[in-house]
């Protein structure tokens, strides 16, 4: 079987709120995925003001390992915030984002990888969410919302698990700071003309830490940027 040839570089924007737990097996799993797929890989691991051992912990890794970079933020913006930063850093051609709490598989990239010449955006969607009840039922009623604001036509808005070219994000004004941030970026996108290709991946249990994006200031703030963004894109 012919091996494909490696693309140029890849850099990954992997945002961590307080994963001290995650963080270290998260970076070493995706160096070790991609490494054989791209002449260069940078893991940017955004700390949004995390209260734990996080950045400590990348640190040390970043000591050994001169791919691996640490941002941080000194107190806690968002996921959005967190994410943008990442992007804004990122110096190789193409781009990905996904979490650190370990639920996706890094080594699924190659399925997003051999999409990524049919479009500029390739973007995972969750095929068996890994996830309780009542946060399935808010993600679907979410992203029903979403959906029909912005005719994304996306079945799963807030999966992070997506690869870009780098050309699509350059100059891209991103504003959302907390959980609308995927609904904002896409539809950014989709208002400039880019084709987006979606791609099933898998989704695991959270194996350590506790999930954010359900606290009561997330939601308030993710309707808030909603709004502003429908007003925008309506004028």
């Amino acid at each position: 079987m012919t091996q494909e040839p490696k693309r140029p570089g890849l850099s990954v924007a992997l945002p961590a709120f307080n994963e001290e737990a995650n963080i270290v097996a998260s970076v070493r799993a995706m160096l070790e995925a991609f490494e054989p797929l791209f002449d260069a890989v940078e893991i940017v691991v955004i700390d949004d003001g995390s209260r734990d051992a996080t950045a400590a912990r990348v640190n040390e890794v970043s000591a050994a390992d001169p791919r691996v970079r640490l941002l941080q933020h000194p107190a806690n913006r968002g996921y959005g915030a967190a994410v943008t930063t990442g992007l804004r850093a990122a110096r190789q051609p193409l781009v990905f984002y996904t979490d650190s709490d370990l639920q996706f598989d890094p080594r699924q990239l190659t399925r997003l990888l051999s999409h990524i010449d049919d479009g500029p955006i390739v973007v995972g969607y969750r095929q068996n969410r890994q996830d309780p009840l009542h946060r399935k039922l808010n993600a679907w009623a979410w992203n029903q919302l979403q959906s029909r604001l912005f005719d994304l036509g996306v079945r799963d808005i807030d999966c992070a698990f997506k690869l870009f070219r780098r050309e699509v994000l350059d100059e891209l004004p991103l504003v959302a700071e907390g959980a609308f941030f995927s609904t904002e970026l896409l539809a950014r996108l989709r208002a400039r003309g880019h084709r987006i290709v979606e791609v099933p991946v898998d989704h695991f249990p959270r194996r350590a830490g506790a999930p954010t994006g359900a606290r009561l200031g997330v939601i308030a703030k993710a309707f808030g940027e909603m709004w502003r963004l429908r007003q925008e894109l309506l004028h």
